[in-house]
């Protein structure tokens, strides 16, 4: 559905390197820290900036060259972009028929009365979450076969943001074959609905796991310094200096729990990966 093959794009104090794949039918997450590379690697994909090498594939074409009509088969929702303020819902969808050719008007509305929008009010007097709501509705109103979100749930409160993962777990049921690539630095947004991460730091894909081994197979380990001289490191991934002796990832929690019993193993969630992974050192 979606390949991203050593894309690189480099600013005066920023490079991106980038390889990622979305596969039919999987909610893939990008992961990180505001300023991690998360939006320049969407603006690539959506042929927003020019990339200085790589490759990336949307529909197994080179994403420059795919035609309008498979433009219309991706729904878009970016960080730093809306509709006008001065539009009304019912302006928005006069907008959308022509340009989308299977925009399907009726459920557009449908939804946006479902989330309670209000159809004739100008989108200057919505709050930040029913921006956020008009905008998802939007991007999933015309059978869209791959969503690309950049960070939808930003600003947004619990309440807001467990509307619009619902939305999309819907939307998932609904169209099955479909792929999405969401990005957050809001982890447990991405927790709830991904099949798959991929994390990002400083413009660079550290880690990517599926989402259940993530959850279930890594941890944190608490050691003393006479603990880690004495114990197997094949399959720790990153060590960080405490006052206690050491923090310690691993993707092989079972492995330490059986033959280290004496050891504090803490399963992780994906903040706790990501501290690791940035703050840590490889061994």
């Amino acid at each position: 559905m979606l390949r991203l093959e050593n894309v690189r794009k480099k600013y005066n104090d920023f490079e991106l390197e980038c390889s990622l794949t979305v596969e039919s039918g999987r909610i893939t997450g990008l992961i990180g820290a505001n300023g991690a590379g998360k939006s320049t690697t969407f603006k690539a994909i959506l042929d927003l900036i020019f990339i200085d090498d790589g490759k990336i594939e949307l529909f197994g074409k080179a994403h420059n060259k795919i035609v309008p009509r498979e433009k219309e088969k991706i729904g878009v929702v970016l960080s730093d972009s809306g509709f006008s303020e001065y539009l009304t819902i019912q302006d928005v969808a006069a907008i959308m028929r022509p340009f989308y050719t299977a925009f399907d008007e009726s459920d557009f509305l449908k939804k946006c009365n479902q989330m309670e929008l209000p159809l004739k009010k100008r989108i200057k007097e919505f709050s930040t979450g029913m921006k956020a709501k008009l905008k998802l509705i939007a991007a999933m109103s015309h059978g869209a076969e791959l969503l690309i979100l950049d960070e939808p749930t930003a600003g947004l409160d619990v309440t807001a943001r467990e509307e619009l993962l619902d939305m999309l777990q819907e939307y998932m049921e609904e169209h099955p074959k479909c792929s999405i690539l969401i990005s957050s630095h809001i982890s447990t947004d991405l927790e709830k609905i991904c099949d798959d991460l991929y994390m990002i730091h400083n413009g660079k894909i550290i880690l990517h796991e599926d989402t259940d081994v993530l959850l279930s197979d890594y941890a944190v380990l608490k050691v003393d310094e006479s603990q880690y001289q004495g114990m197997e490191k094949q399959y720790l991934l990153r060590r960080k200096k405490e006052n206690y002796g050491y923090s310690l990832l691993t993707d092989k929690r079972q492995f330490y729990q059986e033959n280290y019993p004496g050891l504090v193993a803490e399963k992780s969630n994906i903040d706790d990966v990501i501290l690791m992974m940035t703050k840590g050192e490889n061994l």
